[in-house]
């Protein structure tokens, strides 16, 4: 073992990590249960150690030392000395070289092998017997880095929630098979912020990009010995250091100059974090980090049995988030992407599972206490995954002010719509208007639903529209894997065919879909890809798939073109007119003016539907109407907010229903600004409908209409915000072709 011959001073014991402060570094380590650490440094090239240090000084259950002669770049880890007794909870083993949890950069991956488990292998009590061989040489190394960036004039974008439209991207799939992007920057921070990229996104109109995980990760065993690799980063091991796996130039300021180039770009982003559970698994898993450094503190351990672990998340594993230190190391890792590395929000994976108190979801929570009172965290846009795997994790609606929610009501909703099942109008209102049904009484706003039709998780949307079933074997877990219940339908053929009819179909459903998704109230994400077709062969669980079924396919087909081009225009229409963008509920009624009615549900008769008619399970067609001088909403200088007249009709039904035109709010004219049933959108109907004429609402499909002041009148915004894309909204889209 080497002995050391560096300095060694005292240090502090806060900041936790491996610290530079211009002259030196300082370590400091949490562990509650320790009998000694041990900081490990290495060669530059992070093959043979070359001091082992003890750590003599401990404040606070903080080990800690300072090396006046260390500097950035320096590789290194830990060795934790303690009892082996995993019937009490305890695995410390000296032999396995862990990771720090506040490393800010991880370098190199883990090379599987059984030293990388603190146990000796065979038998049922496998776990309970201490291994001595040395884990080093499998394991990756942390580095100190500097803090200094050239941020320059770098700003936050602070889009409003009422403005924001979400792009859930992955960084390598995203990037990986541009052809206009440089070879070594494809599948990179690099790649993702290059122009063609930037441009892409620009032009399609999303305000915010979500990613796919990039905290620093690990491929589990079982897909490794597969030749496969976690694609989709659901295993964190590291939650202050982005993954080098995406970066060109192994260095963390590359993550940083792809936020500031997107900032430049008007857009904000968002990272998708795992901090419900760790890559270290169960009991039998392996030792990387927080089993080694106390095992007690960071995880949930079964009361009766501290051997096993409360998994809440189906990964083997629960972060202990009613230990502080745990609590804090959750706070630290988020104030550090938002303050040094400018991240603009989070999306908190299995958010459920953080909020448990003893075995309860319990909405005043620790977690939420301190998010909420924190003056950095709870200034940015937070969003959580309302569910986890544990006895009552499904808590779509239960969160509390200042969170947004994925409201899985919305998709299992809209795809159900769409599909053709009856009896789901009553339902679809309340979705189309915001999910009042789920925000309104904890005091949030439209804009708390996250509204979406497709994620990573699952089907893409070309997908939702082609299979019936999961086609997952190249996962190697037999079909096993993946949700079964999708809501898809495949129109008539499973997977890639060339029947015309099929195929025309599939795309009016994308289409059906998509605008449903962009004219909603509430917060709209979009799946990266989807707007060009995307497709994953039927893979709905494609977690494990570094390849060509994840990664995006630039060489877009003319018809995916048109569907692309769709998809701006609609996102310019939610853009340009607020009466999609509400900050507050409908309430059948104006504010300001009693005798108007902001919202009035219409039936194909063209009469205000009933309290009955809400609930015929035959009930395929829906009217709504928005009233654009009811929002009452002011602009940011307290002026009221006045937007156009829009009836948006929807379909699911298999033959054309003609749509009666109301007399709402007065006698007026109507014109096309979408309509479906058409593939180009640059079909434009120029007639005018008025009340009593009927519109051919088309099978399957949707038509949004807007309010023009008479009959011939050209179509014209009273939308006072006024911008750019405003402008854009007077072409129709999609509508009629002129007879």
């Amino acid at each position: 073992m080497p002995e050391s011959h560096t300095a060694v001073w005292r240090g502090k014991s806060s900041p936790l990590g491996a610290t530079w402060d211009g002259e030196g570094v300082n370590f400091a380590l949490f562990s509650e249960r320790a009998e000694k650490v041990e900081l490990c440094l290495f060669d530059a090239a992070g093959r043979r150690q070359t001091e082992r240090i003890a750590m003599r000084w401990r404040t606070d259950q903080v080990w800690h030392c300072y090396l006046p002669e260390a500097r950035p770049g320096l590789l290194y880890g830990y060795r934790v000395h303690g009892p082996y007794d995993p019937k009490q909870g305890l695995r410390f083993n000296p032999n396995k070289l862990l990771l720090d949890p506040y490393a800010r950069q991880i370098d190199g991956g883990v090379h599987w092998n059984d030293t990388l488990f603190a146990y000796r292998s065979g038998g049922p009590r496998e776990d309970l017997a201490m291994d001595r061989r040395d884990s080093a040489g499998a394991m990756p190394r942390c580095r100190v880095v500097a803090t200094t960036f050239p941020w320059g004039e770098d700003r936050p974008p602070r889009i409003s929630w009422r403005d924001t439209v979400i792009y859930e991207a992955h960084v390598k799939g995203l990037t990986a098979r541009h052809p206009e992007i440089a070879q070594a920057e494809r599948g990179t921070y690099a790649g993702l912020a290059s122009d063609p990229i930037l441009e892409h996104l620009k032009r399609l109109g999303v305000t915010a990009i979500e990613l796919m995980p990039v905290q620093a990760f690990v491929d589990e065993r079982r897909l490794a010995d597969n030749g496969l690799r976690n694609y989709s980063g659901y295993n964190s091991i590291g939650y202050f250091a982005p993954d080098m796996r995406y970066s060109a130039t192994g260095s963390i300021d590359e993550f940083k100059a792809m936020v500031k180039r997107l900032h430049a770009a008007g857009i904000e982003v968002i990272l998708d974090v795992v901090y419900n559970h760790t890559a270290e698994g169960n009991h039998l898993g392996p030792t990387f980090s927080f089993r080694g450094i106390d095992n007690q503190a960071y995880y949930r351990l079964a009361p009766d049995d501290p051997r096993s672990y409360l998994d809440f998340t189906g990964c083997g594993n629960t972060l202990n988030m009613m230990h502080p230190r745990v609590l804090q190391l959750l706070m630290d890792s988020l104030r550090y992407w938002v303050m040094e590395m400018r991240v603009d929000g989070f999306r908190f994976d299995l958010a459920s599972a953080l909020a448990r108190e003893l075995y309860q979801v319990n909405r005043l929570s620790a977690f939420f206490g301190v998010i909420h009172q924190d003056p950095v965290i709870s200034q940015v846009k937070l969003i959580a995954e309302p569910w986890d795997l544990g006895e009552g994790g499904y808590q779509v609606g239960n969160f509390p002010v200042g969170w947004s929610e994925w409201n899985g009501k919305y998709r299992d909703a809209v795809r159900a719509y769409w599909k053709g099942e009856g009896g789901l109008i009553g339902e679809l209102g309340y979705r189309l208007t915001g999910s009042s049904d789920l925000y309104e009484s904890s005091g949030r706003g439209p804009h708390a639903s996250i509204n979406f039709v497709t994620c990573h998780d699952g089907f893409t949307l070309a997908d939702l529209t082609s299979y019936n079933d999961k086609h997952n074997e190249a996962n190697l877990e037999e079909n096993r894997d993946g949700e079964s219940n999708n809501l898809s339908w495949n129109c008539g053929a499973e997977g890639p065919t060339e029947d015309s009819a099929i195929c025309a179909l599939r795309g009016r459903q994308r289409r059906n879909l998509i605008a449903t998704l962009l004219l909603s109230q509430g917060t709209p994400m979009l799946l990266a890809g989807d707007e060009i077709g995307r497709t994953q062969r039927g893979n709905n669980n494609a977690y494990c798939q570094d390849n060509e079924i994840s990664w995006f396919d630039w060489n877009v087909a003319p018809a995916e073109r048109e569907f692309l081009d769709f998809v701006r225009n609609l996102i310019a229409i939610r853009k340009g007119h607020p009466a999609f963008r509400r900050v507050s509920f409908f309430r059948g009624r104006s504010p300001r003016a009693a005798e108007i009615q902001d919202i009035v549900w219409l039936t194909p008769r063209g009469q205000e539907m009933t309290e009955a008619e809400w609930t015929h399970d035959f009930a395929r067609t829906l009217g709504m109407f928005m009233a654009g001088n009811a929002l009452a909403e002011d602009d940011a200088r307290g002026q009221p907010i006045v937007d156009d007249d829009f009836m948006l009709l929807l379909s699911s039904h298999h033959e054309a229903v003609p749509f009666t035109i109301p007399p709402l709010p007065e006698p007026s004219a109507w014109a096309v600004m979408v309509d479906t049933s058409f593939a180009d959108h640059r079909a434009v109907d120029h007639r005018r409908y008025a009340a009593g004429d009927r519109f051919p609402l088309q099978a399957r499909s949707l038509a949004l209409l807007k309010r023009v002041a008479a009959p011939g009148a050209q179509v014209e915004t009273k939308n006072s915000e006024g911008s750019e894309a405003a402008a854009a909204t007077d072409a129709p889209v999609g509508a009629r072709p002129a007879k």
